[in-house]
């Protein structure tokens, strides 16, 4: 075997390790986020704005219907009692 022959081998291993390694850490990231957030009663998540405030205009809200820190479907019409206003 030559040399290059060696070296093209061991490189397409380590680059098969590391996109394996990758994809395991993303999915144990995932996976601890969604554990983080919070359940919708916990937060007192409503389906109606209160006082104007609403989460289609929280910096946690993910369109279209998503929350970085409450876990299940969000409506853009709803509240919850962790609302914080996009600047």
């Amino acid at each position: 075997m030559t040399k290059v022959e060696l070296s093209r081998r061991l490189l397409l291993q380590k680059a098969a390790v590391t996109v394996s390694s990758i994809t395991v850490l993303g999915t144990i990231a995932e996976s601890a986020t969604a554990q983080d957030r919070s359940s919708q009663q916990a937060v007192g998540y409503q389906g109606e704005p209160n006082a104007g405030h609403r989460c289609g205009t929280c910096f946690q809200f993910q369109p279209p219907a998503a929350c970085r820190i409450v876990n299940g479907r969000i409506s853009p019409q709803g509240w919850c009692t962790r609302y914080f206003p996009r600047s």
